[in-house]
């Protein structure tokens, strides 16, 4: 048994199929099927019900843990040897949500690829709770979100924080209360009574996602149920959406910032709330025995771009 038999056993674990797996390992599926069975046959048990989709027996779970923490092992001791060697080269995988990477990452990328020109950049995009889970499952190396909770074996580094605010068009606000609208935004305020704007419609984001999750705890807190224009899961769309009349929406005030020209700006209303929609956007890595110069390099450089805003 080796390091390579069990990367291939995890794979076949995470793909739940042996064709899957041996064209993502750039095996064939014989080569495959005999490293699995070499395992079992080493270790005198069944790991695999050969059923569609695969299993894993009990055992095969047990050898999974214990493969999986090998391969963290593995890729620890070849990172901590390369930054020995002083070979700053490698893939470095880095999961954000879409539009959060779409405000952030072309000016941390471009600064440092010019500092790492040998480092490959591989994004990984989803909800926070996809990132979350690419994360514990060794596919993403470094992710930039919002952690709820502390993750056992996760180490976090705060990166900055993000508030909830809510977007509505003047266009919208014109369209439904007219005259009123400039005294109806002044009680929002004050109060931040969200049932008064009972009559206007809504735009969702996921509710995987903090922004999402918070929006649609706030509209429920104030008792309204109002039209849902529309849900998405990519803020980009509702702002869009939002732009043109069609709903108010919530947004990171960081995301609005970096996404919306001066002029677009000026045709919306943006409410600001409490502390409550207030939440830290951290860095998160595995626990490892040694942590890649790449992901430290990485963190480092986008602290410094953020505290020149």
């Amino acid at each position: 048994m080796n390091f390579l038999s069990m990367k291939y056993f995890a794979a076949v674990a995470k793909e739940k199929n042996f064709t899957h797996a041996a064209r993502a390992l750039h095996i064939t599926q014989q080569t495959l099927s005999t490293h699995i069975a070499s395992i079992e046959k080493e270790l005198g048990c069944p790991l695999l019900l050969r059923t569609t989709p695969l299993q894993l027996t009990y055992q095969g779970e047990v050898f999974l843990r214990y493969a999986r923490q090998f391969e963290k092992l593995y890729l620890s001791l070849n990172q901590e040897f390369a930054d020995l060697r002083a070979e700053t080269k490698g893939l470095l995988r880095v999961g954000i949500a879409h539009t959060r990477g779409r405000a952030l990452l072309p000016e941390i990328i471009e600064a440092y690829h010019k500092k790492y020109p040998l480092i490959e950049l591989q994004l990984i995009e989803g909800t926070n709770e996809f990132l979350r889970h690419s994360l514990l499952d060794g596919d993403a190396d470094l992710l930039i979100a919002h952690f709820p909770v502390e993750m056992p074996g996760v180490r976090l580094q705060p990166f900055y924080e993000e508030e909830l605010v809510l977007l509505i068009a003047n266009r919208l606000l014109d369209e439904i209360y007219g005259e009123k609208a400039l005294g109806l935004l002044q009680q929002i305020h004050r109060p931040q009574d969200l049932s008064l704007l009972a009559d206007c419609p809504f735009l969702l984001g996921n509710q995987e996602d903090v922004g999402g999750r918070l929006g649609n705890q706030m509209i429920a807190e104030a008792l309204v149920s109002p039209q849902i224009t529309a849900q998405s899961t990519n803020i980009e769309t509702l702002l869009e959406l939002c732009l043109r009349g069609t709903g108010a929406c919530f947004c990171p005030d960081v995301l609005v910032r970096r996404l919306l020209s001066p002029a677009q700006l000026q045709s919306v209303q943006m409410l600001r709330f409490e502390e409550r929609v207030r939440y830290r956007i951290s860095f998160g890595w595995l626990e490892r025995p040694y942590c890649w110069s790449a992901i430290s390099h990485f963190s480092a450089l986008a602290l410094s771009l953020m505290h020149r805003k």
